[in-house]
This record gives C-alpha cells, structure tokens and sequence, in this order.
C-alpha cells in the first residue's frame, strides 16, 4: 500500500492499532499528546498492559508528541477516548482536540479515519466540518472521512485486533475502499463493509448497549433473588444448562466502553424527540450496584454481630474487570464511598492498578496485601488472576472470625469458608 498512516492516541484501543500497521508499513507514527506516554513507549514500557516490552523494541512505529511529525500522512486514525460528562451527556472534546491536532497537516486525497465510539452522526456532522474549518481544505473533495469502529477488549489475550473482524465505511465508494484496504492489510480476520458511516457508527454503540442491557437484567435478577434468599449464581448455573440461555452475570459494569457508550446513544436518541426506556433503565440499574453491593457488606457484617462504625472492609481489587490496570469509570470506588458513608473503613488493594491514579482518580489510597488484617469483612470486587489463583484461605486470612464475606463475582468456595463467616455473593 502507498500510505502513510498515523495512529492518533496510544491508549488501549491506540497502540495496538498502530503497531499492527507499523508491522505491514514502515514509517507508520503513533502520535499521542502525553509525553510520559511517549517516553514509557519508547523505553518498552506499556501502562495498559497490553503490549509487552519486547514488541514495543521490536517495532519499527515512530511514536510522538509532536504534531509536526504528522506531515506527510496520508491516512490518518483516530482513536481517542470519548467519555461523558458528569450529567451524562457525550463529551467530544478529546475528539475535538484531535481533530484540531491533524488538521493542520491534512493534505489533498488524505482520509480521516474515526475509530472512537460515538452517537451515529458525529464523524460527518461533527468531526468533518471542524476539519474542514481549521485546515481550510473542502470535505469530499480535498480530505474525506471514513469510520471503523474498535473493538479491542482489554486484557483479553485471544480477541485481539487483528483476529476480529472489522468494520469498515467511508463517505464514499472510493474512500470506502481505501480505508477496507487499509485495514486488510493487518486484520486477518478480515473486514466487513458497512452501508454508511452512520451505519457502522451505529453498530459499534449497540455492541455495548446490548451487554450493558443482558447484564442489567442479571443485577436486576439478582437483586430479586436475594430477597428471595437464593443465590443468583446458583440459578444461573441452572438456567445455564439450556442451550440458548445467554450466559451473563451479574456484577459492576464499568470502563470506557459498556459503562459509557449507552449514554452516547441515549443523547442522539432524546435529541431526536426519542426517550429511550429500556436502555436508560438498564444504566440506572448497573449504576446503583455499588451502592447495592456496599449496603449487603454492612448487612452482613451486622448479621455477625459486629460494630458498623469504625469495621475495617478489605476490598480486593479496584480496576474496572479483571486482569487489567484500568482504572476508568471503576464501579468500585462506588462500594468505597457507601462504606465509608456507613462509618466503615474501607481499604482498598490491587495488585495491578496504579497507587498515584488510584488517589488521582478517586482519592483512593491503595494498600498493600499485608495491611488487610483485623477485618470485620472482605469484599471480593475484581476477579484479578492473582486473587483466583490465591490459596482461598490465605486471601481470607485476614479476616476476623465471623467476620462478612461479600462475593461479588462467585469467585470462592463457599463450602471451604472460614467457620462462622457469613457469606454473600451475587
């Protein structure tokens, strides 16, 4: 291929992207406006955890911090984060900044490519025209736009970006082509054509509304269960033996992608004179299961007899899922806060995320494994590697006897429990 592509954001979804494309194109940049970013890259170190050392030495992408290295581009991809804002409304303005960033350097015959998740409309009525108005080139006919959505999960070693297929569009046939060549050329799973940009727009924003939705209903299932005095993870391993039961569970729906990307469809929806019920529900139920989750703990640690104010709650894990340091819009901090409001004190350790984050983030002093003792109650939050992995009696070790065990992922054997310990899971 005769291109020259630029990856814009070296995050999760950033990185592996552009060194997929530097591996197949030399001379590939990865451009990313964090120059701590840069200089970890550089020196093999990836913080997302999904690239390791020796790939980051081995390959030939130029990453930067300067925007004049994105001279010459002839492809660009952005894949900037797009988060909301604190009433819940879509935030574009590190897309904005993006767009801001490249358009400078855009020349004739260039391609914007968007891969951040974004309401259907936003690459054409939003992105195009401000890159239009800062460069003062003219959209379709100097520059076009195309659209590829990510769907890249952390942490997951078998899903990666070039084993899923991808989705592809462009504002017109020859861009559309341009853009699935592209992404052939590194993608061996191939690519999948959409009709229209707001089509493949669309259908990235549903992928996460759709388990967002399947797993408020097992929260929303196992709320109802525990007044019933049953274990949701009991049912579901029944229900589970039919062949075409979805297999979801219940837990805290967090991170940068299911716990946000609804709100950008809801927005589009209401803006169009549409109040969407079922998936607004949904995000009311998966926002309330910290706060849920918490008032159980302080249940259970009364069921055993214990003070409430001044009870020391060990809560194992702090990211948003397991096995990655990802802090982002954690539902953890959620049970944190709650226990605290109660008179509790909660202490927090993760073995992947970071300290200073932690504290940035949600003004969470991390611990280490060894200050969880004297413990009124554990509450098992993350099912990291390291936690399953653990003997079940040493990751308890700490706690009281008769203290409260909250288990919101079913990781342990409630049959090999400490005596005495009042048990609850999802």
């Amino acid at each position: 291929m005769n291109e020259k592509i630029a990856v814009i954001g070296l995050g999760y979804v950033g990185l592996p992207v552009a060194l997929a494309f530097a591996g197949r194109m030399p001379g590939t940049v990865g451009f990313d406006i964090d120059p701590q970013r840069i200089a970890d890259l550089r020196a093999g170190r990836d913080a997302t955890g999904e690239v390791d050392a020796q790939n980051l030495r081995d390959t030939a992408l130029q990453v930067s911090d300067r925007p004049e290295d994105l001279a010459g581009v002839t492809f660009f991809v952005v894949t900037v984060p797009t988060p909301v804002t604190d009433n819940k409304q879509p935030d574009l303005r590190p897309l904005e900044s993006a767009c801001r960033t490249i358009a400078p350097y855009l020349t004739p015959g260039c391609i914007v490519v968007f891969e951040s998740t974004v309401y259907p409309g936003v690459t054409e009525e939003v992105c195009g025209p401000l890159l239009a108005e800062v460069s003062g080139l003219t959209l379709g006919r100097d520059f076009t736009l195309g659209y590829s959505p990510e769907r890249i999960n952390p942490g997951d070693r078998v899903h990666t970006f070039e084993a899923i297929v991808k989705v592809v569009s462009g504002q017109d046939e020859a861009t559309l082509e341009r853009v699935a060549k592209a992404y052939e050329t590194v993608v061996a799973a191939g690519v999948y054509r959409a009709a229209s940009i707001k089509v493949a727009e669309a259908a990235k924003v549903i992928e996460n509304t759709q388990r967002d939705i399947n797993i408020a209903l097992m929260n929303e299932l196992s709320i109802i269960f525990d007044r019933l005095g049953i274990r949701a993870a009991d049912v579901l391993a029944a229900a589970r033996t039919k062949w075409n039961f979805l297999p979801f569970s219940p837990g805290l729906v967090g991170g940068h992608c299911i716990g946000v990307d609804p709100y950008y469809l809801t927005a589009k929806a209401q803006a169009v004179g549409y109040n969407p019920e079922v998936i607004l529900s949904g995000r009311r139920i998966n926002d309330q299961m910290g706060r849920f989750i918490a008032e159980r703990t302080i249940k259970q640690i009364a069921a055993a007899g214990m003070e409430i104010r001044g009870a020391r709650v060990g809560v194992l894990g702090l990211t948003f899922k397991e096995d990655v340091p990802d802090l982002r819009n954690s539902r953890v901090p959620d049970i944190i806060e709650e226990l605290t409001a109660y008179g509790a004190i909660p202490l927090a350790h993760d073995p992947l995320a970071d300290p200073e984050q932690a504290r940035h983030e949600y003004g969470c002093d991390l611990v280490g494994f060894e200050a969880l003792n004297d413990l009124s109650g554990i509450v098992v939050a993350v099912a990291h590697r390291q936690f399953k992995s653990a003997p079940q009696a040493d990751l308890l070790a700490g706690l009281r006897p008769g203290g409260a065990v909250v288990d919101v992922k079913s990781m342990l054997d409630p049959a090999a429990l400490p005596a005495g310990a009042h048990y609850w899971s999802l």
